[in-house]
């Protein structure tokens, strides 16, 4: 274990600023906060109009509410901060922010009413009463008569600005009714180009242009920036620094091991939710994966009989992590964008073809994913928890046929439903992926030596002073000890031998007849 990093006792310990989203009271009630305001005021100084796209609870809100208050020109609240020096205080824009992040909008007439409350609030503020019935006239409208009425240009905050839409995505005429209904909305913002000084939207999902944003031609999108890569979350040095009062009674590598890793081709960030919950309670929790449960992502995984070792290490083109709207969901995109894979890196195998490289960010998604894809592999939600924690038991003893017993058992209980509704050719595939996910779900170290789509995968999981080899088989119908044979003449455990730990060699195979283990090959090499 790596030993908790020494920090100066004197260090006054902050407000942990958990849940809250306005800039206005983090400052005033003497908060911890995490300087973002210069890349604001870089923003704001080199472009006009931007989209970001980040998963939920990354600050996005917090980081428009900042903007809000530098065009408002709110000095006091940033005396000490990057952007005091650089920022023009002298002038101050009227501000229009539109939010989707409270409630669920079920229907097209439901985002009209949030539409309609929202415009209201702007309209009473500066005593300008609607002229129009519809949103997206009193929208174009109350734009141009702020600029009349103040004689500056307005500044157009948008959150959450797809949120409409994926409250809706398993219903599929309401998600295309909302989405019209958007579209409209943001066509204002090309429209009233002369009267506006600076836009930004935010949400989780990149639609395509052409969907949504097909009148708004003019957004720089800023999501795979390496400028802005830290624009939202924070940094190993803010966590050092800033939250230096913080870390005494933690272990330093396994924060970063638990919540560092979100990237996007620059900085690595913590997602802050996870980090201000644990220095809140000190106890190491998926805390962000807890606050929202992909069901609907591990329904299309389980539709796509997709492969889940593949995600440990999954190669894409940003066509594909692009590829997201009402019609076209690929699971790669869905992935992404919602934080449950981030970039490791960016090739450029020839000139123009980028080749982007996703995995897990950080133990927590990890773990939490894979717990939750057992679901869709067939795994009852309390069979998936008692077989972990056996599992956990039978690594630490080394028990290589309790092992065996504890999968056969596992196999023999899944229903006869998913083998009815899933083609032959697909259970090499999903032998795999039960196997890899169970031990990924623990959250252990697991090296994937070799995956592919058709189902074949060497893992190696390193735990309690150990290492276990797995090859993986499928058979007609009876063992022959080959898998077990394959690592050795492959010499899988050769890298772990400098460990000098034991090193179990263990082959598995599957048999498509009996729907399950017909051989557990397996051996343990004597430390040298």
């Amino acid at each position: 274990m790596t030993p908790t990093a020494p920090q100066p006792a004197a260090l006054a310990r902050k407000k942990l600023p958990i849940g809250i989203q306005t800039f206005r009271e983090i400052r005033e009630d003497d908060c911890y906060y995490v300087d973002k305001t210069g890349m604001a005021v870089d923003l704001v100084q080199t472009g006009k109009a931007y989209f970001l796209s980040r998963p939920r609870r990354f600050g996005k809100s917090l980081f428009l509410d900042t903007l809000k208050e530098l065009f408002e020109g709110n000095r006091a609240l940033f005396t000490g901060l990057a952007a005091e020096p650089l920022w023009d205080w002298g002038t101050q824009h009227p501000v229009i922010r539109i939010s989707f992040g409270a409630g669920v909008i079920a229907s097209r007439h439901g985002l009209d009413q949030v539409l309609h409350q929202q415009l209201s609030h702007h309209e009473t503020r500066w005593a300008l009463p609607a002229a129009f019935p519809d949103a997206r006239s009193r929208f174009l409208d109350l734009i141009e008569r702020l600029h009349a009425h103040t004689g500056q240009r307005v500044v157009v905050l948008v959150d959450e600005y797809d949120k409409p839409i994926l409250d809706n995505i398993d219903h599929r005429a309401v998600a295309l009714e909302v989405r019209e209904g958007l579209k409209d909305l943001y066509s204002v913002i090309k429209d009233s180009d002369a009267h506006i000084r600076f836009a930004f939207l935010t949400g989780v999902s990149k639609f395509s242009k052409v969907s949504l944003f097909s009148g708004l031609n003019n957004l720089t999108d800023i999501t795979l920036d390496e400028r802005y890569s830290a624009l939202c979350g924070y940094t190993d040095a803010d966590v050092d620094t800033v939250f230096a009062p913080e870390l005494p009674g933690l272990d330093r590598q396994q924060i970063r091991d638990w919540y560092n890793g979100y990237n996007w081709l620059g900085t690595s960030v913590y997602n802050p939710f996870d980090v201000l919950l644990l220095f809140r309670s000190r106890e190491f929790r998926p805390y962000w994966f807890e606050t929202g449960t992909p069901t609907f992502l591990v329904k299309l995984l389980a539709e796509r009989q997709f492969f889940t070792p593949d995600l440990a290490r999954l190669q894409s083109s940003m066509a594909l992590l692009s590829a997201f709207d009402v019609d076209c969901i690929e699971p790669e995109a869905l992935l992404f964008q919602a934080g449950y894979l981030t970039v490791l890196e960016r090739t450029q195998p020839i000139p123009g073809q980028w080749v982007y490289t996703l995995g897990y960010p950080n133990r927590e998604v990890e773990a939490s994913l894979n717990a939750a894809l057992l679901g869709g592999l067939g795994a009852p939600e309390r069979t998936s928890f008692e077989v972990r924690l056996r599992l956990i038991d039978l690594l630490k003893a080394g028990n290589l046929p309790g092992l065996k017993a504890l999968f056969e058992a596992f196999f023999a209980s899944i229903p006869h439903q998913w083998y009815a509704r899933n083609p032959i050719d697909q259970y090499e595939g999903f032998y795999a992926s039960v196997f890899y996910s169970y031990f990924a779900a623990l959250g252990l170290d697991i090296r994937l030596e070799d995956s592919t789509n058709k189902g074949r995968i060497d893992m190696a999981v390193l735990f309690a002073a150990q290492v276990f080899v797995f090859e993986f088989k499928v058979v007609e119908a009876n063992s022959n000890g080959s898998a077990l044979q394959q690592i050795k003449d492959k010499g899988y455990a050769d890298k772990y031998r400098a460990l000098n730990q034991p090193i179990h060699l263990v082959g598995v195979e599957f048999s498509k007849a009996s729907r399950n283990i017909v051989g557990f090959g397996a051996e343990t090499l004597a430390i040298l």
